[in-house]
């Protein structure tokens, strides 16, 4: 089993910029898609960007535009570059692969007020 740990959130101001983390601790890794995803509290959880083994992205259109995924397959981390936040953008987010295959780590909370 993989373990997941995310990292990085934070309150940040409407408009700024915030990057987040997400560090596998297998080296199988680089084998997965992986995605971002995103919860708040009464909803379901919402996938919002991933990036395949070969690095192509797809986004959510709430995030396109806004929202940049990459992945450091020898540090076996994945990115979230969060641009332009809005007060919708706060949530907790969770990597893991696309589809969900390992264990959700304890995700890390973006929160975006004035």
């Amino acid at each position: 089993q993989v373990q997941l740990v995310e990292s990085g959130g934070g309150l940040v101001q409407p408009g700024r910029s915030l990057r987040i983390s997400c560090a596998a601790d297998g080296s199988i890794f680089r084998l997965y898609g992986m995605g971002w995803y995103r919860q708040v509290p009464g909803k379901q959880r919402e996938l919002v960007a991933d990036i395949t083994r070969g690095g192509s992205t797809n986004y959510a259109d709430s995030v396109k535009g806004r929202f940049t995924i990459s992945r450091d397959n020898a540090k076996n981390t994945v990115y979230l570059q969060m641009n332009s936040l809005k007060p919708e953008d706060t949530a907790v987010y969770y990597c893991n692969t696309v589809p969900m295959r390992w264990e959700w780590g304890q995700g890390t909370q973006v929160t975006v007020s004035s």
